[in-house]
């Protein structure tokens, strides 16, 4: 297997909800409308795809279409270039419908980080500190 993830895809309860938070309120790049029934967002390197959750779970097969947990132990982070950027990345959240469940602050490995939710409770880590980045806008994790 080569060491590349291509696509993180987020099941979802109201496609067109995500999608105007991802694209409107976040301002994620895409081309796909809810109506397609998937959408998906260019970022430096992997694609965020947005799916309806009951079609997710069918497709990952039988028995899969339980209810989420609160914590999935999954987290989609997204770093910055400048400490001050993760507060505004945060207000931007907040301004398009997230909820901000941890405040930026110093962290105990000497970066700066907060936490907010999307609509369907999907974890983000706004974070600086932790890694340089390459041209291309993703991190270099050394």
């Amino acid at each position: 297997m080569e060491p590349r993830i291509s696509l993180i895809t987020l099941g979802v309860s109201d496609l067109r909800r995500s999608h105007a938070f991802y694209r409107d309120g976040l301002g994620l790049p895409t081309t796909r409308e809810p109506e397609e029934g998937i959408v998906f967002f260019r970022t430096s390197g992997v694609v965020l795809a947005l799916y309806p959750y009951a079609d997710l779970a069918d497709d990952v097969g039988p028995g899969w279409d339980g209810p989420r947990s609160t914590f999935t132990g999954i987290t989609i982070a997204h770093n910055v270039r400048e400490r001050h950027e993760v507060d505004e990345v945060l207000e931007q959240a907040r301004r398009a419908g997230a909820e901000i469940v941890k405040p930026a602050a110093d962290t105990h490995w000497g970066g700066y980080s907060g936490y907010f939710t999307d609509p369907d409770g999907y974890l983000w880590e706004i974070a600086w500190g932790a890694f340089p980045f390459h041209a291309d806008g993703s991190v270099d994790v050394g």
